[in-house]
């Protein structure tokens, strides 16, 4: 297998992230930066993820600032549901 150059800076300038009112699914379990979590949330959309790990080690980077945006952090089950400043989760149920 021959060698090849990936340049991460420009990758990341690269991707797009969804707009506002999406629900992103995913799996929290460190291969995705904290700050792209953070900005999909920041853009308005709601994160479902799929928690491979130790929870408060995976989501150390995002969750203070969730938490400081207004937004709302719930494990449920195996997931972690993240959603911005303006969309409430229900827990009553559980």
């Amino acid at each position: 297998m021959g060698e090849f150059d990936l340049d991460l800076q420009s990758a990341e300038g690269e991707m797009e992230l969804p707009e506002g009112d999406s629900v992103v699914l995913g799996i929290l379990d460190g291969s995705t930066p904290g700050e792209e979590w953070l900005a999909t949330v920041e853009a308005g959309n709601t994160l479902v993820l799929d928690v491979e790990g130790e929870l408060a080690e995976l989501a150390a980077d995002f969750a203070p600032r969730i938490k400081e945006l207004g937004g709302t952090l719930v494990r449920f089950r195996g997931f972690l549901v993240v959603t911005p400043p303006d969309i409430e989760v229900d827990t009553e149920r559980l």
